[in-house]
This record gives C-alpha cells, sequence and structure tokens, in this order.
C-alpha cells in the first residue's frame, strides 16, 4: 500500500501520473510503477528503489497513452523488489491497489487451482486474476470487477484497466481512501489530494462500496451491487504543504488519528474466523513455541516501551518468563542466551543500529529472534529467523505514535499465540481475547474525540517546567512513553514513574507549578493510584487524571479528569497512549516547536 494515481482523459498520461506520484513521495515508499494503454496495448514500466529509478528507466522506454494507472508502494506482502512493484497484471487487467486483501490466500489457492500462475508475493496480484477469471466467464470489464471486489475480504483502494476496454478506467475502495479529481472532461483517480491539486481543485471524496466507472469524457458513480449514487463535487482551497497532510497542521497529528486505521490493518489477515491467531512469518511451530524456556525483548527508545507492555502480555498469557532489555546494553551484559532462548526485536524501522547489534548478538549464541518491526525487508526483519509485521503505514513524524500502537497490539497477538500453543489459554479464552482486539479500533476512534479536552488541559499547563507521570502495572510503560513524548517534541522536561514509586524520591519535587499526569484505569490498583493523586493534591500538585472510571473516588482528587472508553486491562495501554501523544503534541504545537522534526532526534537511529 502507499500512492496511488490514474489519469484518462485526452493529454499524455505518464507525465500527468508521474508528477502524481511525486507529490505522494512524502509517503514512503520502496518501489514504483506506471502502465498505459497505448493503441490498445498495455505496456508496464517498474522499478525498485525510489521514482528516479523509474523516470530513468522511462527515458529508455518511454511509454505513451492517454489512459493510466501509477503506484508508489510500501512493502505489506512480499519484500520491497520489481516483482512485487505494482501494477500487478494478469491476462491483460492492470491493478493497482492500496489496503490489505485478508482472504488472499484462499484465492489464490482457488485461483491457482484453476491454472492461474501468480509471478509476485504480493495479495494485490490476486486481484487482478481474479477480475481476468470473471472477464472471461462475463465478457464484461465492468461486471468482472465488481464480482472480484465482492469476493475479497479486507481493506482495498484500486483502480484497475483493460486491455480489451481502452477507453474505461474502473475505480473503487472500501477502507482505504481513494480521491476522484475532474477538469473538462480529464479525469484524476489518487489515494490523496496532493497527487491531483497541481491540476485540478475540483475533486469528490469516495466512500466505502462506491465503485466508478470512467470513459468517453464521463464518470458513472455507483455502489458496488450496482445502486447508482450522486457525489457533490468539492473544492479543495488547501495550500500543497497542508494538502499533503491530509488537512491535519503536522504528521504528527495526522498519524495519531490514523491509529484505528492502522491497528486494523495490523490486525487483518492474522485474526481467523474460528478463533486463532495466524502469525504465519513468525516461523515457529507449535513444538517450538513449547520448547521455548526464557524470553528476551529487546528494543530502544518508544519501541523499549512496547516491550515493558509486552512483557506483562506474554508472562501473563503464555507463563514464560521475561526480560525487557534496552538494547544498547544487552550484547554487553553477556546475556544467557540458549537454543531454548527466543529474542523478540522491537523497532519501527527495522535499521535500529543497538537492536540489530542485539540481533546479532543472540543468533550468535543460537538463540531464535522473532522481529516485531513496520518495515517490509529491513536489515532486522531479514535478519530475523521470523517477523510481525505491525501495519502502521509510512510514518513521517519522528515522534513515534501509529508504530508504538500497533506494536502493542502484534505483542498481545504473539502472546495469544504463545499461550495457545503451550496450552496455558484455551481456545474459549482466545475468542474472547479476539473479540476485545476487534473492537480496539473503534474504542481508540472513541477516545481521539477528546482531542477538544486535550487541547484545553495542554493550554492550562504549557507553561510548566517539569510534568511527572504515574502508572501502575501496565499503566507505567505509558506513563514512560508520555514522558518521552513531551520530552521530544516541547522540550519540557519530564520523568514517568511507578506511581507507587513516587514516595521513594519524586514526591520531593511536587509543588502548585509541577502538573502530574496519573493514569487510573479502573483495574485492581485503582484504589491505591486515587490514593497517590490524594498525596500530590496535598502538596499542592496539579492532577491530571487519565481514566476509564470517573466516579465519585475521583472527585476532588484531580484538577481536571479525562474519562476514556473502558477496554480490558490488558489492552488499556493502547487507549491510555492515546492522551499522552496529543498532551505531547498540543503543548508542542502550542509552543511553536517543529513537531515533526524535534532537535537532535532522527526518525531512524543507525549508529551505536
Amino acid at each position: 500500500m502507499c500512492g496511488i494515481v490514474g489519469f484518462i482523459g485526452s493529454n499524455e498520461a505518464t507525465p500527468i501520473i508521474l508528477d502524481g506520484l511525486r507529490r505522494l513521495e512524502y509517503r514512503g515508499y520502496d518501489s514504483a510503477g506506471i502502465a498505459t494503454l497505448n493503441h490498445g496495448k498495455v505496456e508496464i514500466r517498474r522499478a525498485a528503489g525510489k521514482l528516479v529509478n523509474l523516470e530513468m528507466m522511462l527515458q529508455e522506454r518511454p511509454l505513451g497513452g492517454s489512459c493510466g494507472i501509477g503506484h508508489t508502494r510500501w512493502a505489506t506482502h512480499g519484500r520491497p523488489s520489481e516483482i512485487n512493484a505494482h501494477p500487478h497484471c494478469a491476462g491483460g487487467i492492470v491493478v493497482v491497489h492500496n489496503g490489505i486483501i485478508e482472504n488472499y490466500r484462499f484465492l489464490k489457492g482457488m485461483l491457482t487451482g484453476k491454472g492461474h500462475h501468480f509471478r509476485s508475493e504480493t495479495d494485490t496480484e490476486v486481484i487482478a486474476h481474479l477480475i481476468e477469471h470473471h472477464f472471461k466467464e462475463t465478457g464484461s470489464f465492468e461486471a468482472a470487477v465488481r464480482l472480484a471486489l465482492s469476493e475479497l475480504r479486507g481493506a482495498y483502494a484500486v483502480v484497475v484497466l483493460c486491455e480489451k476496454e481502452p477507453g474505461h478506467l474502473i475505480a473503487a475502495k472500501s477502507g482505504s481512501p481513494l480521491v476522484v479529481g475532474h477538469r473538462g472532461g480529464e479525469f484524476y483517480v489518487a489515494s490523496d489530494i496532493p497527487a491531483m491539486l497541481s491540476r485540478t481543485r475540483e475533486m469528490i471524496f469516495l466512500d466505502d462500496g462506491e465503485f466508478v466507472l470512467f470513459g468517453n469524457r464521463d464518470m458513472k458513480v455507483s455502489m458496488l451491487d450496482g445502486r447508482k449514487v450522486r457525489k457533490e463535487s468539492k473544492t479543495i482551497t488547501w495550500n500543497p504543504l497542508l494538502a499533503e497532510k491530509g488537512g491535519y497542521r503536522h504528521f504528527m497529528l495526522k498519524e495519531i488519528h490514523e491509529q484505528p486505521r492502522a491497528i486494523a490493518d495490523t490486525l487483518a489477515g492474522r485474526i481467523q474466523e474460528k478463533g486463532e491467531v495466524q502469525l504465519e512469518e513468525l516461523h515457529l511451530t507449535d513444538v517450538e513455541l513449547r520448547r521455548i524456556e526464557k524470553l528476551f525483548i529487546v528494543a530502544c527508545g518508544t519501541s523499549w516501551h512496547a516491550a515493558l507492555i509486552g512483557k506483562f502480555f506474554i508472562e501473563k498469557l503464555a507463563r514464560v518468563p521475561v526480560d525487557v532489555d534496552i538494547a544498547s546494553e544487552f550484547r554487553y551484559r553477556d546475556p544467557i542466551v540458549t537454543g531454548n532462548t527466543l529474542t523478540l526485536l522491537i523497532s519501527q524501522s527495522g535499521e535500529t543500529a543497538d537492536t540489530l547489534a542485539a540481533l546479532r548478538e543472540a543468533k550468535g549464541k543460537k538463540g531464535k529472534t522473532v522481529a516485531v518491526c513496520n518495515v517490509v525487508e529491513s536489515s532486522i526483519a531479514r535478519e530475523s529467523d521470523g517477523v510481525i509485521y505491525t501495519h502502521a503505514g509510512p510514518e513521517i513524524g519522528v515522534a513515534s505514535t501509529k508504530a508504538f500502537t500497533t506494536q502493542i497490539v502484534a505483542l498481545y497477538m504473539f502472546a495469544i499465540r504463545l499461550g495457545l500453543a503451550r496450552g496455558t489459554i484455551s481456545s474459549g479464552q482466545c475468542r474472547g481475547m479476539i473479540h476485545d482486539l476487534q473492537a480496539l479500533p473503534e474504542k481508540v476512534e472513541k477516545t481521539l474525540m477528546q482531542d477538544g479536552a486535550i487541547e484545553e488541559a495542554a493550554r492550562a499547563y504549557m507553561g510548566a517546567k517539569d510534568f511527572l507521570f504515574l502508572g501502575r502495572g501496565n499503566q507505567y510503560p505509558i506513563a514512560l512513553e508520555g514522558a518521552l513524548k513531551l520530552k521530544e517534541i516541547s522540550y519540557i522536561h519530564a520523568e514517568g514513574y511507578p506511581a507507587g514509586e513516587m514516595k521513594h524520591g519524586p514526591i520531593a519535587l511536587i509543588d502548585e507549578q509541577m502538573p502530574v499526569v496519573i493514569l487510573a484505569p479502573r483495574n485492581e490498583t485503582f484504589e491505591k493510584v486515587a490514593s497517590n493523586m490524594e498525596e500530590v493534591r496535598a502538596r499542592g500538585g496539579r492532577v491530571i487524571a487519565v481514566t476509564d472510571h470517573a466516579g465519585e473516588e475521583l472527585t476532588g482528587k484531580a484538577d481536571l479528569i479525562l474519562n476514556l472508553p473502558a477496554v480490558p486491562d490488558d489492552l488499556m495501554p493502547v487507549i491510555t497512549a492515546v492522551p499522552m501523544q496529543l498532551l505531547a503534541y498540543h503543548v508542542a504545537a502550542l509552543l511553536g516547536k517543529d513537531v515533526d522534526q524535534p532537535r537532535n532526534l532522527a526518525k531512524s537511529v543507525t549508529v551505536e
């Protein structure tokens, strides 16, 4: 998934598509390609790496034609390579696609049995073959696409052209964004507004389940089942830079609000209908999982906070002892790694130098390794024995948000998988946990509705020189993460502490100038955390309580209460992470800081 651009009109398509893809480069990608219909024939050019590689190919082998589609790919299924790059073709049907097709393995098996041959490792190629299959049956391009899309399960935004229907282009969406632009009988379709903004400001935003047929200087919008739809065109007044951010002021804020979709994408294809977690790329059998005697989870920065939460999951659900190490310390302490030790390496970029060194230390001692990573075919993902990809999509802001919450979700799925293999949880318990996971995107959506209240809190406390964040149990890592986010982007000193440790030092710092953020979900430690609030208030501290239970127990104990949706305690860190991100964001934005590129920090730390 990443950037889509399509065009049909009277002008040459290739320059228009290339320009649109350049304007989507901010999204991050690992390969690119273009297909056009030229004199009734499909022609495709694809290249791994950056757009410049595709441009050089096009200089040597130009593409003509006034109808075409293009794509920049962020790998989800299959390594970054020319053969996995979009567009994908089958029998003259050419497709570009964003999203994840959950049932692609089933469809691929079915189509293989009917004689179809696949060249790539992607889920997208299945769509092209499925449309080809129905085209042979119906003889209709439009009917074939409708039938194929009705069989897909998951998220998609697709644009399709057909060699035998040179005057038409089809676009459709379900769960992934797609926008149509129009001007003077020419039509543009893209995954985001910036791709078209230099060509037109008249745009139509497609809703899930909608299907567009372009041709003969006209377009027809309908539902997938054929029902007609009337769409209103909107005039876009954003400047190009704001358009890249989807109307958000900063990439970080956009990425905070993308978390429901990122979590859903990370779950997609992993949750089986019969109530199991499928982690195909883990490459560990049930027998191997049962042999594990010890786990290390190794990471840096925000990923280390996810690791701390993962320890709670794995020890509770799988009953395996877990050590959590900061990657830069792991190999220097000569860790005891055996053939029955599993080391989980967590890295958003997959290139973090300290984490990569820890991976090699574990492998050198003959231990098994698994990466939790957001970048397909990154160094850590390639060198590990297995991998769990977090399908968060490209994260532009240096301060990690959606990569962090999807890491937590990935670790929870791993803990379930490990617990099932070891017999420490039952299939019934597993089904309940899966139900809770599936409800999580909607709960995060509801949490994001607190944005306005959190901005007001930021305005009230932005003048503070120090912050203290407190939490118990699995909320302690969220306290650390809240403090880190604030430090990273606002440059305000902040500390995260276990709430029970406050009396052993930090309480000396509390006065009327210090805001204290206290994470207090309604769990077995709620009453103890409520007592910590009273201790802070008794010393003049200003309390911001983050809870899913704003009952009488908290009345008078906090200056501000943020009441969040209730979820099972294991998953509460995903919910409480969101206000921590928003608080840090709004404080930094109000102070006029460079939110997306804070000083002295890099997105991927590739040196020790």
